[in-house]
């Protein structure tokens, strides 16, 4: 084995496995690695079915390759499981599709994904009898700098067309099981367990906003008035998920924050798509939550930002609904995206899971308020 492949653990594949491994990924049958090394990904991993991620890079023959190694794990390993209640855990495990990347490989998505998407070159799959795997995968050097606003709107229109061409009746899951055709049931399930259970109890709790950096974060930005709306729209949860389930349905990408729809430098017009989720039919408009939020959730955006993003993308994917012939109200677009948005992201925005962890900080706090803020104020008139 290459000792610099040890960091990577029982993925430090044998010579000759690696061998093959560099061949597949240079093109080149006579390439032999050499200079080989491993680094870390510097980015918080918020996917309990994400064990690690790693790039290598090497040499062979004078030219330079690289790969993306991303490790999975059922969500039974994840380290955070204490602080979903106890009688929730194992639903969660069982419910919750670790194996979906690997799915969305072995599939034929990358035949229907529209001209201007397209997956990442996988190279090789490892799958473990202890509910773990391993990809490898191309390393997608990424466009430098802050997303200008016709990204957003170029993102959109292709996720429209996307999710046109993936509704119910034309395409199946990647992983079948059971109920997963049920319009809305990876929503409804997350509402009942992250949010019902553990976000709103939490925000209906006094001491939660009495904890010092939130509650110095609301006094700061006169936000006194967040937590009455936070709760009044928990109210609302029940007749809004009832609402998106009764509208059209697609397979959409689930989960399409723009850290997801990578920019390779040398294409800035093509997006590398990775890191599907709610691999079940949901409200049409969905991936337009994820793609509003999903740069200022991680401080590379401006909450004040979000109307701009929120009315040029809302246009753009209902555009590239018409592009492949599927006919939606704006209506339709804008309940299932605010929805969607509203039980997805709008009650757990706040980091509460930091207060009184000495990496919290009064910045994070008072972005995040500002955000939970921008979310209520974009659905409120909606929901």
């Amino acid at each position: 084995m290459i000792t610099a492949l040890e960091p990577l653990g029982r993925d430090a594949l044998p010579d000759d496995e690696f061998t093959a491994l560099v061949r597949t990924i240079t093109g080149d049958p006579q390439a032999v690695p050499a200079d080989v090394r491993v680094e870390p990904v510097d980015y918080p991993i918020g996917t309990p079915s994400t064990e690690s991620l790693n790039r290598v890079f090497g040499r062979s023959n004078g030219v330079e390759w690289s790969c993306f190694v991303k490790k999975f794990q059922s969500v039974r390993y994840w380290p955070m499981m204490h602080l979903l209640p106890e009688e929730f855990r194992a639903l969660f495990i069982h419910n919750l599709p670790w194996q979906l990347e690997i799915a969305v490989h072995r599939s034929d998505i990358a035949d229907l994904l529209p001209e201007g998407m397209r997956l990442p070159a996988a190279y090789r799959i490892d799958v473990y009898d202890d509910d773990r795997a391993t990809l490898w995968m191309e390393n997608v050097v990424q466009e430098w700098g802050p997303w200008p606003i016709d990204r957003f709107e170029r993102a959109a229109y292709l996720l429209g067309r996307l999710s046109a061409r993936r509704q119910p009746h034309l395409v199946e899951p990647f992983l079948p099981r059971d109920h997963v055709t049920t319009p809305g049931i990876g929503l409804r399930f997350y509402s009942e367990g992250r949010v019902r259970r553990a976000a709103l109890p939490a925000l209906a709790d006094p001491q939660t906003w009495k904890q010092p950096l939130l509650s110095a974060a609301v006094c700061n930005l006169g936000e006194h008035g967040l937590r009455d709306d936070l709760l009044e729209l928990g109210e609302r949860l029940p007749a809004v998920l009832d609402a998106l389930e009764a509208l059209p349905q697609c397979y959409q990408h689930g989960d399409a924050s723009p850290q997801n729809l990578l920019v390779p430098r040398d294409k800035p017009d093509e997006f590398v798509v990775i890191d599907w989720g709610f691999d079940c039919p949901q409200a049409v408009g969905f991936d337009l939550g994820q793609l509003l939020i999903g740069l200022a959730h991680a401080g590379e955006l401006a909450p004040e930002a979000l109307p701009a993003v929120h009315k040029v993308i809302l246009k753009s994917f209902q555009d590239g609904l018409k592009a492949e012939g599927m006919q939606v109200s704006e209506e339709e677009v804008l309940y299932g995206y605010l929805g969607s948005l509203l039980v997805r992201a709008a009650f757990t925005a706040l980091p509460l899971e930091l207060l009184g962890k000495s990496d919290a900080s009064k910045e994070l706090f008072e972005q995040r308020v500002q955000l939970t803020r921008a979310m209520v104020d974009l659905v409120s008139p909606v929901v």
